[in-house]
């Protein structure tokens, strides 16, 4: 069966020991990764189903994490769409989209196709996992992959959701997603997170928008399937207002680190709080970062059972490849001595 500490938090049952995964629990900083590469690209371990599965085991079989991660990345969508993709180590794009290459790079006429490995990575990982784990697929943020395709990613400033963004929101990304969405919850996957790490580049008009194009076709189509996860500053108000204004059935919310989390949960009456231990603090030696980990984890305490119900502990956003291990398992291992 599932995890039951996930799928009480899914359904808002209270409870006293809170599930735990982090983004990006597979990756850089983990030994386990580490060898992987030696003999694999971080593209052969994404497309290669049992390399991905062998990979997204390494944390749960370490660390002990209540949930698994499919192992892939957020852009390979842009990449079955037709653009030139190539990651050395992070990724590189051999032209960035404009109005006037559009047609010339979008060129794939049943992109979903080439994302089929991602249905048998989840496949693959099922097989493994013991029974007492969930698993978890993702799709990067519409938003994200937008600015990542229009090489738009390190802008500092805000950016507008122009006529031409807004076409390729809605006749190319959010249909393929949208199949990308269905094709991780057949495989397998219990629910599935959109990654929406630059969201924040869109002034409040825009993000506001931006949620109502979103939620319709990736979160309406899958009830209580779908979680959303943003950074660095977006105004979590905004997507409240969505969720009740319109009712949209989200399996969920992560809250950035920079926010505190105790403050959200008597907003959140449906769905699970995820966060947001700062991934930057994981990163200290260890005894400072056990005096601030004691300081969250005892905030948090200091809540009942029933006011903390839906909560999955984790980070305000991915772990970082600087991250000890030791500091990922007493993490673990604290959380679940607290909260026993």
């Amino acid at each position: 069966m599932p995890n039951k500490r996930f799928i009480n938090a899914l359904k808002r049952i209270p409870q006293k020991t809170p599930p735990i995964w982090f983004m990006r629990q597979a990756g850089r900083y983990h030994s386990h990764y580490q060898n992987l590469k030696k003999t694999h690209s971080f593209e052969e371990l994404c497309k290669t189903p049992s390399l991905a599965a062998e990979t997204a085991m390494g944390p749960i079989e370490e660390f002990d994490f209540d949930v698994a991660i499919l192992f892939s990345d957020i852009l390979f969508p842009l990449q079955s769409l037709g653009m030139n993709l190539s990651y050395s180590p992070g990724p590189i794009f051999e032209s960035h989209l404009d109005i006037k290459n559009l047609k010339s790079l979008f060129t794939i006429k049943n992109p979903i196709s080439s994302l089929e490995f991602q249905g048998e990575a989840i496949e693959r990982t099922l097989e493994r996992l013991p029974n007492d784990k969930s698993l978890i697929g993702f799709i990067g943020g519409p938003w994200t992959l937008i600015s990542y395709a229009c090489g738009l990613n390190k802008s500092p400033s805000p950016i507008l959701m122009d006529e031409f963004k807004l076409n390729i929101l809605e006749e190319n990304i959010l249909p393929l997603l949208t199949k990308n969405i269905n094709m991780q919850l057949n495989a397998g996957a219990e629910v599935v997170m959109i990654f929406d790490s630059l969201a924040h580049q869109l002034e409040n008009k825009d993000f506001s928008l931006y949620l109502k194009k979103i939620f319709s076709p990736l979160v309406d189509n899958f009830p209580n399937k779908v979680g959303y996860y943003a950074k660095d500053g977006i105004d979590y108000s905004l997507i409240y207002s969505e969720i009740n204004s319109n009712k949209t059935p989200l399996a969920g919310l992560g809250i950035d680190s920079n926010e505190s989390l105790k403050d959200f949960f008597p907003h959140m009456n449906k769905g699970f709080l995820q966060g947001n231990f700062s991934e930057e603090l994981l990163t200290l030696p260890h005894h400072e970062f056990i005096d601030k980990l004691e300081k969250y984890l005892q905030n948090i305490a200091s809540l009942s059972q029933e006011e903390t119900a839906g909560w999955v502990c984790g980070l305000g956003h991915g772990i970082l490849k600087t991250t000890p291990q030791t500091n990922v398992r007493e993490f673990i291992k604290r959380t679940r001595s607290i909260f026993s």
